[in-house]
């Protein structure tokens, strides 16, 4: 293992993407979410995302020319068709336009079909809460099917994330969740790895649970359970459905059409309370909240009670101020990257 500043890393995973043909700003968008999802501890929607991206651009699945398509603009709402170009970058520009919207209606929706992978979702949240302003994403890759409705055993939907965020008093309130009990991601690490799940989180093509992500690949294929597992599955998949009609249905790009490839469909929803509520009102009820669950007595003595998001708001500190520790034979490309502290070199801080 090696210690690596977070600028350098930055640096170096930009560097990398435009060395494949990548411009610059597309780049930047790609790094800031992959750089984040690393220094949060959400290493399969890390840096290990780069390699599939870069054989997605090889491959022309990722577009890297022209720009989203505006099909549908209402007053507080708009329809994009993101054309396959790189996911980060999009989303970015969502939540842009959406906090532009908001600070005009109090707010926003902004549905985008057509986008390549997003990454971690959480890595745009801090782009909304740190302006104060409160954001929910819900996201889904039409494309893919992993995750059985509840009561089947053919895979339908896939692991439909959700995000959510908003300011907080010293931390800010991070939720990004998967709707199943695992992630694809994290079935791909169990089989590269050869392991096993501990527990029963998948369903074999004929409906019984198991711990073997090998399933997945079977014929007939299995598939991922719902959030909620076996006992409570039809919570995760209600949850799953909600996605889908959010993130599909919204952006029109869905289920009704045939695969078009690796990608994804999205919706973002930004909320201005100060112009909802008002910012008197907003502050007094969430910080009481705030308060309340962390003053709740721990469940185990030597611990405290945390908000969603507090644990990754203060690894993304740490890796700020103090670097990543990371196998450089894992990413050689950092060792080939330009000097991050010559003065030419554009600076980020995912």
């Amino acid at each position: 293992m090696q210690h690596y500043p977070l600028s350098d890393v930055h640096s170096a995973c930009q560097h990398e993407l435009e060395s494949h043909g990548v411009p610059a700003n597309y780049a930047a968008a790609m790094a800031d979410a992959l750089v984040f999802g690393e220094a949060t501890g959400s290493t399969t929607h890390g840096l290990s995302l780069l390699t599939p991206y870069l054989e997605a651009i090889a491959s022309g699945g990722m577009a890297l020319e022209g720009h989203y398509e505006v099909l549908s603009d209402f007053h507080a709402c708009q329809v994009w068709d993101g054309r396959k170009l790189p996911g980060a970058w999009l989303m970015k520009q969502a939540i842009a336009c959406g906090m532009q919207r908001a600070a005009a209606y109090g707010v926003s929706v902004v549905a985008v079909k057509n986008s390549h992978h997003t990454g971690c979702l959480a890595a745009y949240l801090e782009m909304a809460t740190s302006k104060g302003y409160v954001a929910s994403i819900a996201l889904t890759d039409p494309a893919h099917s992993s995750v059985a409705p509840w009561g089947g055993t053919t895979p339908v939907m896939t692991s439909n994330p959700v995000a959510f965020g908003a300011p907080g008093e010293a931390t800010p309130i991070w939720i990004d969740m998967a709707t199943s009990s695992v992630t694809n991601g994290a079935v791909q690490h169990r089989l590269n790895a050869g392991e096993n799940f501990s527990s029963e989180v998948l369903l074999d093509g004929y409906g019984k649970a198991t711990d073997n992500p090998a399933v997945i690949n079977d014929r007939p294929p299995g598939s991922i359970l719902p959030l909620g597992g076996k006992s409570h599955g039809h919570k995760g998949y209600a949850l799953s459905v909600m996605v889908e009609i959010l993130a599909d249905c919204l952006s029109g790009g869905g289920r009704a059409e045939p695969p078009s490839g690796w990608g994804a469909s999205f919706t973002v929803t930004l909320y201005a309370p100060g112009l909802i509520c008002g910012e008197k009102v907003w502050n007094t009820q969430l910080n009481a909240l705030i308060r309340q669950c962390h003053g709740a007595a721990p469940a185990h003595p030597y611990s405290s009670v945390r908000l969603p998001g507090e644990r990754s708001w203060h690894s993304l500190q740490h890796a700020r101020q103090h670097g990543l520790w990371l196998n450089p034979a894992q990413f050689i490309w950092l060792n080939n990257a330009p000097d991050p502290h010559n003065n030419t070199s554009q600076k980020h801080n995912p």
